[in-house]
């Protein structure tokens, strides 16, 4: 039988169901889309995929045809919406059956449902994105537990991590079907970027990178053995595994990720940080299986809690957030490192979160969306669930947020970081590297560090927001 194999975020060969079971049973076509859509405008007024996660897929779609080449395959490359594309193939290739990874969200299941709509031949949905198959959860898709200690002792008690699935040794494809080109940045209408050189990684996309950097991480550095207390570091590239980027683009499996832990605590050590490495795998996952019990009430204001909201939403407000101008250096130094290398540390985006829906009391949705747009690792369900839970409408119903000030003295206590991406504030001394406003107006021109004229005076009093939240219910 013929099979169109249909990637989307799922670009690698190793540990893909769809892939291996349809090379095992004829000829197929491997085909990947670069969906207009994902390049447009958001309503909120900046591209829906801009140039850094563009760059960083596009390297990934090459390396897949790579593996793919390798096995004596190709994959079939197209521009345009799948739905108009998939039905073309199928009609004049002689497709029998699509064999596709499902996904969880509406816009994504959106796609799909119309592709399968649009064509005559059987559809058949595999599942590969979490750890943990949804075939071996110990409750109902729909009955996930809403406290997320809950959902990680009954799987860690009732459930088991599959083998990842072995690479087609060789991929026999429909013959007569032209293989088409890989779009440039500028052919998506985004412009050529370079990563800031201090980003605390080079990120090169596709599964072929993955590989390297699990290695790297887990046995030619051994840094998998401090995972659990350097992974809230903000400078260097081995505080913590940095897959992220590599798992939002399916380059590599969360449960080969699970394979090499465990291939780790045999061969070379066990201990507290190994098991991290799987909890924030599960974290992941409940992020999506959320996904699935709640539907769309994931991107509303008032999250999966249904809270009736108001929030800020003027524009000038968000720029200075969204652009690194706010006047709190720790706030403004992540959203510089983002907009420059398109990556954040996981304590950066907590901060930089709670600053903008609680300390600013504005549409979380917003800059959940100018996540999507920058982030090399924009995960749907990760980015939206996370987001949620710093507005206070996810999975935690506290009236939650972070002391920016006190973050910013744990974890970048002399203000290494801050220097690291605000350059203008490189001469002033660590007691006032936090709140440079502060000084007087002599220590300000001593350190040429002049609020107001070459650094932004903070846009609010944080001490009285503070109060403001805890006023909220």
């Amino acid at each position: 039988m013929n099979t169109l194999v249909w990637f989307r975020n799922d670009l690698r060969v190793e540990d893909h169901e769809p892939l291996a079971v349809a090379t095992s049973s004829g000829p197929v076509i491997a085909l990947y889309c670069f969906d207009p859509r994902h390049y447009s405008e958001t309503e909120y007024g900046f591209p829906k995929t801009d140039a850094f996660r563009a760059q960083f897929l596009i390297e990934s779609v090459a390396d897949l045809r790579k593996s793919l080449k390798d096995r004596g395959g190709d994959l079939v490359i197209r521009f345009g919406k799948p739905e108009e594309i998939i039905p073309g193939l199928i009609d004049h290739h002689g497709i029998d059956q699509i064999y596709l990874h499902g996904e969880v969200t509406s816009e994504e299941q959106r796609v799909s449902n119309t592709a399968e709509e649009a064509v005559r031949v059987p559809v058949k949905y595999f599942w590969g994105h979490s750890m943990v198959h949804r075939d071996d959860l110990p409750f109902d898709l729909f009955s996930i537990p809403d406290v997320f200690t809950e959902f990680r002792k009954k799987i860690e008690k009732q459930s088991r991590i599959r083998l990842p699935i072995n690479a087609p040794v060789r991929i026999e494809s429909v013959s007569g079907v032209d293989p088409g080109n890989i779009p440039t940045l500028h052919e998506l209408g985004l412009e050529t970027v370079t990563i800031d050189p201090k980003s605390v990684l080079l990120f090169k996309g596709g599964e072929t990178e993955a590989r390297n950097r699990l290695n790297h991480y887990f046995f030619e550095t051994d840094q998998l053995r401090n995972y659990k207390f350097t992974r809230n570091g903000l400078l260097g590239a081995d505080y913590s595994s940095k897959f992220s980027p590599w798992l939002a683009h399916g380059c590599i499996s969360a449960g080969s990720i699970h394979a090499e832990v465990e291939r780790y605590e045999r061969e070379v050590h066990e201990n507290v940080s190994t098991y991290w490495m799987k909890f924030e795998l599960l974290w992941r996952d409940y992020f999506r299986f959320s996904a699935i019990k709640y539907g769309s009430q994931i991107f509303k204001l008032g999250g999966i809690q249904g809270k009736d909201l108001r929030k800020r939403s003027e524009p000038e407000i968000f720029i200075k957030w969204a652009e690194g101008r706010t006047g709190i250096p720790f706030i403004d130094a992540n959203m510089r490192e983002l907009n420059r290398t398109g990556y954040m540390s996981n304590r950066g985006r907590q901060n930089v979160a709670s600053f903008l829906a609680q300390n600013l009391d504005f549409d979380w949705r917003w800059g959940a969306a100018y996540f999507e747009s920058k982030l090399i690792d924009y995960d749907v369900c990760s980015n939206w669930g996370n987001w949620a839970y710093n507005a206070t409408v996810g999975h935690d119903p506290r009236n939650r947020y972070f002391n920016i000030l006190s973050q910013a003295d744990k974890y970048d206590k002399k203000g290494d970081y801050v220097r690291h991406w605000i350059p203008e504030l490189k001469n002033v001394p660590s007691e006032f590297i936090h709140e440079p406003h502060a000084m007087s107006t002599d220590q300000q021109k001593l350190f040429n560090a002049e609020i107001g004229k070459n650094y932004p005076e903070p846009m609010i009093d944080l001490e009285s927001s503070y109060e403001e939240i805890r006023k909220r219910d």
